[in-house]
């Protein structure tokens, strides 16, 4: 499988590699890295490169989309029963939403008006002057 090539900056031999033998390991990135001939602590490669490896992964699974989907039309239609058929239809249902092949939701928006528009009167300034106005904040009923 051939890495990504979108990758904006320049990498080393020793990362290239890295991410090449991440593939052959299937992403063992202990292994990939000691391979690669990083020595000690594997981290800080896996830190300075983990948009290449996110970008690596998202290609794995646009690689196994088809025979994800493949997998489901099998199972859709075999007439004899398939060991592990929920798990492997729940698998292959996740590699295909996270490659943004998923089902989708239609919202039906239809809606019968009955009637027209109602317009209300202009507003109006109501000036209140003092002799107009009631205290009734201090008035109790008896």
């Amino acid at each position: 499988m051939n890495l990504p090539s979108n990758s904006k900056r320049n990498l080393t031999e020793k990362q290239q590699d890295f991410l090449s033998n991440l593939i052959e390991t299937k992403g063992n990135l202990k292994l990939s890295a000691e391979l690669a001939g990083y020595a000690g602590n594997h981290y800080q490669v896996i830190n300075s490169l983990r948009q290449e490896i996110v970008d690596l992964a998202s290609t794995v699974l646009a690689r196994e989309a088809p025979k994800a989907a493949f997998k489901l039309v099998e199972v859709m239609e075999s007439e004899t029963a398939i060991p592990q058929a929920n798990t492997k239809l729940q698998a292959a249902q996740t590699i295909l939403d996270r490659v943004g092949v998923s089902k989708t939701e239609r919202l039906d928006i239809n809606q019968n008006v009955n009637g027209g528009i109602f317009i209300l009167p202009e507003k109006q300034l109501i000036d209140i002057e003092q002799e107009d106005y009631e205290d009734v904040s201090l008035q109790v009923d008896q």
